[in-house]
């Protein structure tokens, strides 16, 4: 296909004293034009689910990072969340000697890196500054590997550092957490927060593998294995009415975090999720709609207003589900009675869907959490699109948000409480 394209010259008449009007005709139809460079780029990344992926019997890591050289002896760094270090404390003699019983193709580099967890680490500017410093330290190159092992913090904050050093090196996730095994980590972004901002500065930059290790959520306390399961409610809702009524009638189950349901969870979630990445028609986020981020602009919101401490991602995403799902009914657009079925659902799960800060105001009376929509209006790129319900299963955007059904959906959660 020829991908050059000559546009018409459409100037106004050109001025005898203009500069371009001293150029001859020949030299203006040779200079002046606009050429379309036009080219497609297909990725692929495997997404592992298993269980103790370092037993050097399981070959599931060997066999990503040589799947595209598989004769070659591989350069790896390892990075391990803090949290995780602390609860499994034999993990690290583990990665060690996985590393020594495939040595022929895997060189661990150096000693594992054991970086500080939370939110906190995407906070800090100096924390990115540091994760490069560490990855020029040990000669990571493009064809080198940075394991991040961890919560959803941690893979954003060596993601980024990987996606940016050497303008990219290869990077493999092992999310720790719920959220991170159903939701963020098998997607293609990273980011980090700055000027208070949640997840400003980021790259789209696919990673070269996610290994879903259920080991790792077993060792969770119950709050980070419930975190999770709002994002698993979020794509139900948005894309898929039979997850949804599997989760309705297994929700007593996952109360309890019994292994096998809890296991379905995390591997439909993260199916649906890879689904809209693959098939949405806009996996880097050109465009100002946002699916996934359904009820995402009130728990961003909400976050910052609690300072990413009394409310975790994944409660402040429960109560923005839960919020959007009965301004959806107000709206006109979701029928009566369902937005109940979504509450009782979050509630039988664990979650609490009340927060003072919902109700606080502006100087000038507005609800604070309203400002909320101008911030995900420029995160979205300037038009406003809202994911709300047409039915259970089924999303529909919206570009307008009433701020009287705002007011009402909050008292709707309050006199729920």
């Amino acid at each position: 296909m020829n991908n050059i394209y000559h546009y018409p010259n459409k100037q106004r008449k050109l001025d005898a004293t203009s500069p371009v009007a001293t150029d001859s005709a020949d030299t203006r139809a040779i200079v002046d034009s606009v050429q379309v460079q036009r080219f497609a780029v297909e990725f692929d990344y495997p997404v592992v689910f298993t269980r103790h992926a370092f037993d050097p019997v399981n070959l599931h890591l060997l066999d990503v990072v040589r799947r595209r050289e598989p004769g070659k002896r591989h350069r790896v760094a390892v990075f391990v969340d803090g949290g995780v270090a602390q609860a499994l404390p034999h993990l690290a003699g583990q990665i060690q000697a996985y590393f020594s019983a495939h040595h022929e193709f895997l060189d661990l580099v150096g000693d594992i890196v054991v970086l500080k967890g939370g939110e906190d680490c995407k906070n800090d500017p100096d924390f990115i500054t540091n994760l490069l410093q560490i990855l020029s330290d040990k000669a990571i190159d493009r064809h080198s590997y940075a394991i991040a092992i961890g919560g959803g913090a941690i893979m954003d904050a060596v993601g980024y550092a990987a996606a940016i050093f050497h303008r990219s090196v290869r990077h493999i996730r092992f999310p720790t957490t719920v959220l991170g095994q159903d939701d963020s980590g098998v997607g293609v972004k990273n980011a980090v927060n700055w000027l208070g901002l949640k997840n400003l500065v980021g790259t789209f930059a696919p990673p070269w593998a996610v290994i879903n290790d259920g080991v790792f959520i077993d060792s969770l306390p119950a709050r980070e294995k419930r975190c999770g399961m709002s994002e698993a409610v979020k794509v139900a809702l948005i894309r898929d009415r039979d997850f949804f009524l599997w989760l309705e009638s297994n929700a007593l189950a996952l109360a309890r975090f019994e292994t096998v349901p809890m296991s379905y969870l995390i591997k439909r979630s993260a199916q649906i999720h890879m689904h809209q990445i693959a098939h949405g028609g806009d996996p880097f986020e050109s465009g100002s709609a946002r699916p996934l981020d359904y009820g995402h602009w009130v728990a961003h919101k909400l976050e910052r207003m609690t300072n990413q401490q009394v409310l975790s991602h994944g409660e402040a995403v429960a109560i923005g589900i839960a919020l959007d799902a009965h301004y959806s009914v107000l709206a006109g657009l979701l029928p009566a009675g369902e937005d109940m079925r979504v509450h009782q659902l979050l509630i039988t799960l664990g979650f609490k869907l009340w927060n003072d800060e919902l109700e606080s105001r502006h100087e000038s009376g507005r609800l604070a959490v309203l400002q909320g929509l101008r911030e995900f209006r420029e995160h979205l790129g300037g038009e406003l699109t809202i994911t709300l319900l047409s039915a259970i299963g089924k999303g529909i955007e919206v570009h307008e948000i009433n701020d009287q059904w705002v007011t009402e959906s909050i008292a709707w959660l309050k006199h729920l409480k």
